[in-house]
């Protein structure tokens, strides 16, 4: 116990170490590396690890948490609840070398340095019932174009009630959209805390196509960027399953009483 009690002590000054190894803990406590990995699994102490944190200040947290959870875990009668955010300035990057395959006991290798070829915003609406996806790529990501996408959205899914999970975005409040959906009010936009887009579940389906289909992409101009995604989405639609919410409206706010956070993982 006092070993670990003293891994948990501020590093020393001198040293000036933020990510601690068990070498070099090891060093500094006159211990092998063994004996303190052997600590930190027996504490399930991970320094390797850090997760990011983020407060919620938005005074009206708890109606906008039991709000969002009620769509998601008992949805309106006859009624299609959809996520909505946009995924800004994805870059078209082009590699200045062709990329090397993977080779049996060899990873992919890429150029680090690369060509940037433009940018586009990508909008997404994400179906809770079923996992499908709404797309459309755009230059900008003004009031002009979350419009736009809006209306996309209402003729993909005619005569039926909408309820449009976003976030706080300027765009999303604009007097113009607003003075819009006040025309359609069989659109609902619900709006998620402030510092709370982890409530917004398309922002797992931003995760799942940055490292499937960006992230490790070579493209030498825009039109080929929004090419490899539309023909990412589509074979998702070909196979999407839903996305399951788990966490009940008081178990969420149970966690923000106590910490006055919420978290994401890196």
């Amino acid at each position: 116990m006092a070993i670990v009690l003293r891994t948990l002590e501020p590093p020393p000054e001198r040293l000036g170490v933020t990510h601690w190894s068990s070498r070099l803990l090891g060093g500094e406590l006159g211990l092998s590396n063994v004996t303190i990995a052997k600590v930190w699994k027996k504490w399930g102490l991970q320094p390797w690890r850090v997760e990011t944190f983020k407060f919620s200040t938005d005074p009206e947290l708890e109606a906008k948490v039991r709000d969002i959870v009620a769509l998601y875990l008992h949805p309106p009668d006859r009624a299609i609840v959809l996520c909505i955010d946009e995924k800004s300035q994805i870059q078209a990057l082009d590699r200045t070398a062709p990329i090397l395959p993977l080779r049996p006991g060899l990873p992919a290798k890429q150029t680090h340095d690369y060509k940037r070829n433009g940018t586009t915003t990508l909008f997404a609406a994400l179906e809770v019932a079923t996992g499908r996806v709404t797309q459309a790529c755009y230059d900008q990501h003004r009031h002009e174009e979350f419009l736009r996408f809006l209306k996309l959205v209402a003729k993909t899914y005619p005569r039926r009630k909408l309820h449009v999970v976003c976030d706080n975005y300027g765009t999303h409040k604009h007097p113009v959209v607003r003075d819009w959906l006040e025309r359609n009010p069989r659109i609902t936009l619900h709006f998620t805390p402030t510092s709370g887009s982890w409530l917004n579940m398309v922002e797992i389906f931003f995760g799942i196509i940055t490292r499937q289909a960006i992230r490790r992409g070579t493209f030498r101009s825009v039109k080929d960027l929004i090419g490899a995604i539309t023909r990412f989405i589509d074979g998702w639609n070909d196979r999407c399953e839903p996305f399951v919410w788990t966490k009940t409206t008081d178990q969420i706010l149970s966690h923000s009483r106590s910490q006055k956070t919420s978290f994401t993982r890196h």
